[in-house]
């Protein structure tokens, strides 16, 4: 009996065809929408938890200043860090396994009839070992050129391309304002990060050479320190609060000029903000599943008035009510069931998509899709139950009149 009440309710769906199918798109809208938003956040969140990872790993960043709004921020003036700082840190403090001095500045760079702007930075080979960067062919600065500032510079991908194209740029000249520096390294390519920024659009100098030539102080405007493996990265900045405090002569009771940040910390705020906005937008979009249930529940309630003469035939051949409540029942369960499975082929349709257009990874989530395609099977049962109780409840002899 069951089977043949599941035989019946899929030949009124067939039979209205074009209107089961609109009755459908509303639950077609909603799971493919959540499923969409879901798998596109989640690839954006592990995107941005990729590019914090690219910056290095256990990483802080000590910057003058006291703290601004946003990751990494700083505002007020405040004395600069120095290179003995730098030393300081990594020599006193057993937990940081390496840290280097950073100073960019916005330059053009020139090579015969090509000019690229891009940041240049000077550093040292240890700024290599904390973002965990290596050369893809060349090689990095010799002690010699950091001691005495040297002319040299290591080139990022981008650099290399937009300058030198398939050429060979080992040895070459690139003019930076009044300074001619001959290209050693070429670093590996990165690509862009989901900040938007090409990590591989950058020229690396001699912390000695950029503050000489470029910036005319002894200024260092970031420094990176890479924590050990398995040390804590929180005692770690503890211990460079403290050492700095030292240094700079900050009093008990006196604010930091200076801010520490831990990239576990950024990362773990922006992927907060990804996922809450994922959140918001699934909701959003599973409202649509609820307008759905409503469009079932409408389209039931208008075949329960098209085929009252039916239900009556029906009933007045000896089925029971609860035959007929559960033939409608199933017809607006497997409705719901079918616009599941088409929205879920549909929503890792638009996501794929989705995610090829911002350039995330494609993370669609199994436990996503099975509460989306339940969830449609769920709005079938609760919408479908009062057309099919209806039509359960029908007079025999009312619905025989019924013409």
């Amino acid at each position: 009996m069951f089977y043949e009440t599941i035989r019946l309710a899929l030949q009124a769906i067939i039979r209205n065809l074009l209107r089961s199918f609109l009755t459908v798109l509303g639950i077609v809208i909603g799971v493919a929408a959540v499923i969409a938003l879901v798998t596109v956040g989640q690839g954006s969140t592990d995107q941005v938890e990729a590019d914090v990872t690219a910056l290095g790993t256990n990483l802080l960043m000590i910057k003058p200043g006291q703290a601004s709004q946003g990751p990494g921020s700083t505002t007020g003036s405040a004395a600069s860090l120095t290179v003995k700082d730098v030393d300081a840190i990594e020599t006193q403090i057993a937990r940081v396994r390496v840290a280097t001095p950073t100073s960019a500045r916005s330059m053009t760079a020139i090579y015969g009839n090509e000019n690229h702007a891009t940041s240049v930075t000077g550093t040292d080979n240890r700024y290599l070992v904390a973002r965990d960067w290596e050369i893809a062919f060349g090689r990095s600065f010799y002690d010699s050129e950091l001691r005495a500032g040297a002319a040299a510079c290591i080139i990022g991908d981008t650099i290399r391309a937009e300058l030198f194209g398939n050429g060979d740029p080992l040895g070459a000249a690139i003019r930076l304002k009044q300074i001619s520096c001959r290209v050693i390294g070429v670093l590996e390519a990165r690509g862009a990060s989901s900040f938007g920024t090409d990590q591989d659009d950058l020229i690396l100098l001699p912390i000695r050479t950029f503050q000489h030539r470029i910036a005319g102080n002894q200024d260092v405007d970031l420094i990176y320190a890479a924590v050990n493996e398995n040390a804590s990265t929180e005692k770690a900045k503890a211990d460079i609060e403290r050492l700095l405090r030292e240094r700079r002569r900050i009093s008990a009771g006196e604010e930091d000029d200076f801010n520490v940040f831990d990239m576990k910390q950024i990362s773990s705020m922006l992927t907060g903000i990804t996922t809450v906005l994922t959140s918001l937008l699934s909701a959003v979009a599973a409202v649509s599943l609820f307008v759905g249930g409503i469009g079932i529940m409408n389209i039931m309630l208008v075949s329960v008035t098209e085929r009252t003469r039916e239900i009556g035939i029906r009933l007045a051949v000896g089925a029971t009510e609860g035959q007929v409540l559960l033939q409608f029942l199933v017809e607006s369960i497997v409705l719901s069931l079918i616009g599941g499975l088409i929205g879920i082929i549909l929503g890792l349709v638009l996501a794929l998509i989705g995610v090829r257009i911002l350039a995330v990874p494609f993370a669609p989530d199994p436990t996503i899709i099975g509460v989306a395609f339940l969830f449609s099977a769920v709005v079938g049962v609760v919408f479908g139950y009062f057309p099919a109780r209806r039509a359960a409840r029908l007079d025999p002899i009312e619905a025989l009149r019924h013409q």
